[in-house]
């Protein structure tokens, strides 16, 4: 990114579980004359471990990342979108918000916990010309899938009707067409990226 000449280009560190990190980094944009137009809150954690196992720390530690975080971002980003009455948030949640996951319940909450903070945000400011969304993946080709064996790929694969893992590109395919004045009509839904693992 530093090798990057595009002086529109702005990169930060950002510590989601600390809300003086995402107060400076707002602070900097609007000190910058910087404005958010398209929000993408793609931030998450895991620490996978049964309830009855699962402590204090592997709760919270989820939960502010994953939920607080994106929550935080959006209320400093929010203020800056109805000064301009525009915007585009994009929550990235998961499938596993939707279907739960045995030693995963901090990250199903948090996930789950996106869905419902989308639709509530989408009829607070969509008269502000705000249009506030949600992606959910399935299992998508990472370097963690890659670490998957074949027979924990060929469980996979029978429970997804596209015989397949997920790609980068499609969930930015649908990230891009959440952006664009393409989806300008739409607020409040969730767009399921998982070839089919789950339907609604």
């Amino acid at each position: 990114i530093k090798l990057n000449t595009n002086p529109n280009l702005h990169a930060f560190t950002l510590n989601l579980n600390s809300k003086d990190s995402i107060k400076n980094l707002f602070a900097h944009l609007s000190d910058n004359e910087l404005m958010p137009h398209i929000l993408i809150n793609n931030g998450g954690i895991t620490q996978d471990n049964l309830i009855l196992r699962m402590s204090d720390d592997e709760w919270d530690s989820v939960i502010n990342t994953n939920l607080s975080g994106t929550f935080y971002m959006i209320k400093n980003a929010v203020k800056q979108m109805i000064k301009y009455k525009f915007g585009r948030i994009i929550n990235i949640s998961s499938v596993i918000g939707h279907t739960g996951n045995p030693g995963q319940a901090n990250y199903s909450a948090s996930k789950a916990g996106l869905i419902g903070l989308t639709k509530s945000l989408a009829r607070e400011v969509g008269s502000r010309n705000i249009t506030v969304n949600a992606i959910s993946p399935g299992f998508i080709q990472t370097d963690m899938t890659d670490k998957l064996d074949e027979n924990q790929i060929d469980n996979l694969l029978s429970s997804i009707p596209l015989k397949r893992l997920g790609t980068i590109d499609d969930v930015v395919s649908s990230t891009l067409f959440l952006s664009s004045d393409l989806a300008s009509y739409i607020t409040g839904e969730t767009i399921h990226v998982n070839g089919g693992m789950f339907m609604s």
